[in-house]
């Protein structure tokens, strides 16, 4: 549904620095025209009241590869949109689709299956550009990426990716291997996050990449090397390196299974609300049953099971994958890990909007930015998500075509 004016009213409205108790926020074309602790008289709008319930920006998810049966690699369009569509009701306004490792034609088969749905993405999560998730890894960090594909930079391969489209904002890659360095500098002369990742990096290689533009530490802890000994000899690894360089920003998989409750207060604790991104990093199984499924493309990807709400190994060797939504993100930093609503919303919002330099326009609830909200009850459990001005999920709406059996 479309409305060329919103009022939202009665709601705890969260901003970045507090939460207006009884709030308003008025929505023109798209853009928020106005956020107050009073009620704001307005003619001709289309009246949503919030009944006492939150009023968010928009969630933004920078790393996410799937949900409801569908992949980023799946090699069709429509599995962007479904993608889309099925996050966008946990509260999802604003994602960067992830790809996985794999060979150069898929590579370049998904930007320009990114640039095709970006087009006609109407229906679900805002697309805010394309996260390359290597192929450029450490082997030994691999963790469910495919070895067939894990290779070093190939600056003739990247250069061709990147010269056949605008839409790549993140690549990820392990800055030890040969030619990463090379490679970060590449990215960031593009405007491009570099984002270190499945890496057995130790600190003084991941000081070198932050000063080649590595800025950025793709789920920290997962695939990613701690404290490591060489000849008797203990050396920091790319955790330890993450939590000491404080111009590093880092995201996390707050599924409370990837990382447990202790882990999820101690990035709190150290690297706080403005340095950290709450991630699904959902695979196709996300928003669906547990039971057998399919990590990257459904024609070659790799068969895992899920279980115990989180992707495995079918040995069960190894996580696969998250099947997590935005909302349980927030949801588990609150009652999991014991932080304040306000800075969970924020890890979430303000937060992974600065990462990816797009604060101009979205992460909070501020005159002139795109109205990007949501409405979520005590629980987190969403009532309303508005993307662009538009009403995209309706929770009441929804029992009501379940009811119907449709």
């Amino acid at each position: 549904m479309e409305f060329r004016k919103i009022k939202i009213s009665n709601g705890q409205v969260i901003t970045p620095y507090r939460i207006i108790p009884g709030g308003t926020v008025l929505i023109e074309g798209g853009k928020i025209l106005a956020v107050s602790e009073y009620d704001i008289p307005v003619s001709d709008a289309q009246e949503i009241d919030a009944r006492g319930q939150y009023v968010a920006p928009g969630f933004i998810d920078l790393h996410i590869h799937g949900g409801g049966g569908s992949d980023f690699m799946d090699g069709d369009v429509e599995a962007f949109l479904s993608v889309a569509e099925k996050h966008v009701q946990y509260g999802t306004t604003s994602m960067v689709p992830t790809t996985l490792s794999s060979d150069t034609a898929s590579l370049l088969d998904a930007v320009r299956l990114y640039d095709k749905a970006h087009a006609r993405n109407t229906r679900g999560s805002e697309f805010l550009g394309i996260h390359l998730e290597g192929p450029y890894f450490a082997m030994n960090q691999r963790g469910a990426q495919d070895p067939r594909y894990i290779r070093n930079p190939d600056p003739a391969e990247y250069k061709a990716v990147l010269e056949s489209t605008r839409s790549v904002v993140r690549w990820s890659a392990a800055p030890e291997l040969p030619g990463s360095l090379e490679f970060g500098r590449y990215l960031t002369g593009r405007g491009i996050l570099a984002a270190i990742a499945h890496t057995d990096a130790i600190y003084e290689e991941v000081l070198e990449a932050l000063e080649c533009g590595y800025t950025h530490a793709t789920h920290l802890y997962s695939a990613m090397s701690g404290v490591t000994r060489k000849n008797a000899f203990r050396y920091a690894g790319a955790i330890e390196s993450a939590f000491l360089l404080d111009e590093m920003t880092v995201e996390i998989i707050a599924d409370g299974i990837h990382l447990p409750p202790p882990l999820l207060k101690l990035v709190y604790k150290i690297k706080g609300a403005d340095k950290t991104a709450l991630i699904t990093d959902a695979m196709r199984a996300a928003g669906m049953p547990p039971g057998e499924s399919i990590l990257g493309a459904l024609h070659n990807g790799l068969k895992v099971i899920v279980e115990d709400n989180v992707a495995k190994l079918p040995d069960r060797s190894s996580f696969a994958g998250s099947v997590a939504t935005a909302d349980l993100l927030v949801r588990n930093m609150v009652q999991l890990a014991d932080v304040p609503l306000i800075d969970a919303v924020k890890m979430i919002t303000s937060t992974p909007a600065a990462i990816m330099n797009v604060a101009d326009r979205k992460g909070s609830l501020a005159a002139g930015k795109d109205a990007d909200i949501v409405i979520f009850d005590a629980d987190i459990n969403m009532d309303m998500v508005i993307v662009g001005g538009r009403l995209l999920y309706r929770a009441q709406h929804q029992k009501q075509l379940h009811e119907a059996g449709r």
